[in-house]
């Protein structure tokens, strides 16, 4: 089976990857693709040209109406109480233990340290 493919923001680090490769994730980040610092526009247009599920930090991706569930591989929005690097790996990790991000595709998922929200594709 092939492996899930996975973008990470630039605002996520290099643990955050390595735990969703151990979890079994095909992922990359957009630091490693010379991304950093581009406009949202730009990072949005290559996680679609390469069908990647997006996890991110930033709240501009959390607009429904601008990335209406199912007409993308999937977002996922982390909101922890801070942005340390081992607040948003316990939020990440709760969310890959209580369901596989195969499950999230094409939906626009928020999720914090004690829930997660799935707007899921109409129909």
């Amino acid at each position: 089976m092939r492996k899930m493919q996975v973008k990470l923001d630039e605002n996520m680090g290099v643990v955050h990857a390595e735990f969703l490769r151990q979890a079994g994730y095909d992922c990359d980040r957009v630091t490693d693709e010379g991304l950093s610092g581009a406009d949202d526009e730009i990072v949005w247009r290559q996680v679609g040209i390469e069908g990647r599920f997006f996890i991110t930090l930033d709240l501009d991706f959390s607009d429904v109406r601008r990335f209406s569930p199912g007409t993308h591989p999937g977002i996922l929005l982390l909101r922890s109480r801070s942005r340390s690097r081992q607040l948003v790996l316990d939020v990440l990790s709760r969310v890959v233990r209580e369901q596989p991000l195969e499950t999230l595709q094409g939906c626009l998922v928020v999720a914090d340290e004690n829930q997660t929200r799935i707007r899921r594709p109409l129909g």
